[in-house]
């Protein structure tokens, strides 16, 4: 019998994200997560070594698993715009009922007996403190990623993303009086995105 989970994970190279905005260069949740994962991996990192007495401390395989697959839903439901996603409650909590349904349908693909070990990855249990913590990291890491891609978009000359880099911006400030570690990125690793090829060398 053959079990269809890692060709369907396979397929987030064809859900192309930002669909409402005007794109000098497309970004897919493939590598949307992969870039989330590496974010959320440095900030477990910055946690732990510059922020030891910050409790709890999470679990960086954890945390990089919940990155990897924090986005996979949308192989399904396609990727949801954040303005119409969050336009009032009643379709943002429609949207979470979706988003568990997608999440069942792609554990479902799996085999029985390998469905308890990823099925935290795309229910996340968040009355669990450590999950709770790996979570806000990987939504802090999401808000980065796309506060980056926001930098993309104006040095290729783009202004359709200038009222997006506002908005989350500020959301990154909020963030970070509640996580050092993302105030950290923010003054030490997030400047050098909007810099050049030649200037980084």
């Amino acid at each position: 019998m053959s079990h269809h989970f890692l060709a369907m994970m396979h397929r987030m190279r064809y859900i192309n994200r930002w669909g409402l905005m005007r794109n000098t260069q497309p970004e897919n949740i493939q590598e949307h997560s992969l870039q989330v994962a590496m974010i959320a991996h440095a900030l477990t990192i910055i946690r732990k070594t510059r922020f030891p007495d910050c409790q709890p401390q999470p679990d960086l395989e954890q945390v990089i698993l919940l990155a990897m697959y924090h986005d996979a839903g949308e192989i399904l439901t396609g990727d949801m715009p954040t303005p119409v996603k969050y336009a009032n409650p009643a379709i943002r909590d429609a949207y979470k009922a979706v988003e568990s349904v997608a999440a069942e349908k792609l554990l479902s693909l799996l085999p029985d007996e390998m469905k308890s070990a990823y099925r935290p990855l795309f229910l996340p249990d968040l009355s669990d403190p450590k999950t709770a913590l790996a979570m806000q990291i990987v939504k802090a890491s999401d808000r980065i990623g796309a506060y980056i891609k926001c930098l993309d978009e104006a040095k290729s000359g783009n202004t359709e993303f200038r009222q997006a880099e506002e908005s989350i911006r500020e959301m990154l400030r909020q963030i970070a009086t509640e996580m050092p570690e993302v105030n950290w990125f923010m003054d030490h690793l997030l400047p050098s995105f909007a810099l050049s090829l030649d200037e980084l060398s």
